[in-house]
């Protein structure tokens, strides 16, 4: 069964409504593809974005958000809300007209309050999370992280029950206008993000050979949103 997402002042889309999408799965999904998103905040009193790493939950509906300049701002300001924002670049749409040409995205906007994960348990947890989503099997590979350095990280935990989710897909949308006539060329030129082969360390001790989890980063396939047409 199919679990939607509520509807709130902040999620409810004013514009291109046809691009929202009201599905958890769909939420699950572009917070899913990706591992590095942008946290919004206010500190010191002005707007700041900060491009971070990130793992996402979904059994437990929350993102763990890397950031030891977003804490100063919870100091200052408990309680506050913050956005976390995750975009996927699809495409180019070229347009016979300039006005009309745009791009395909998925991209996923997450408001909450964070709270800052201090307990080890959850700090290991979060932290695994953000390892695997970037680089599956990093973390039972790579030695874990010691007390000292537990306590040097800081780690956020945001909610994702308060999401919006827009998906822009497909070709320009002038194709059955007067600009139709024109002998200019129109379409998409999709964006696949691709992994290259692993690069040894120059100080990596000889011998060492590249773990298969490792190796198979590079035959990784990047999922991008299929356009219709």
């Amino acid at each position: 069964m199919d679990v939607m997402l509520p509807v709130t002042d902040r999620t409810r889309l004013r514009r291109a409504r046809e691009k929202g999408r009201t599905r958890r799965a769909e939420l699950d999904a572009v917070l899913g593809a990706g591992f590095v998103c942008h946290l919004g905040f206010v500190l010191d009193g002005g707007a700041v974005v900060l491009p971070t790493v990130y793992g996402h939950d979904a059994e437990r509906q929350q993102l763990f958000v890397h950031g030891s300049v977003a804490s100063r701002s919870l100091q200052q300001s408990p309680g506050q809300t913050v956005c976390v924002t995750v975009t996927h670049v699809d495409g180019l749409v070229l347009a016979r007209s300039m006005f009309e040409h745009s791009v395909n995205y998925r991209c996923a906007m997450v408001y909450g309050v964070p709270r800052l994960v201090t307990e080890d348990d959850e700090l290991l947890h979060g932290l695994r999370t953000v390892a695997e989503q970037a680089a599956p099997g990093q973390w039972d590979y790579a030695r874990r992280p010691s007390r000292k350095e537990l306590a040097a990280t800081t780690l956020l935990a945001v909610a994702t029950t308060e999401a919006s989710v827009k998906i822009s897909s497909g070709h320009p949308d002038d194709g059955d206008g007067p600009d139709a006539a024109l002998p200019v060329w129109a379409g998409r030129v999709p964006v696949r993000p691709v992994w290259g082969p692993p690069e040894p360390d120059p100080l990596l001790r000889a011998g060492i050979p590249l773990p298969d989890h490792i190796a198979a980063l590079s035959e990784r396939v990047v999922v991008t949103a299929p356009g219709p047409g």
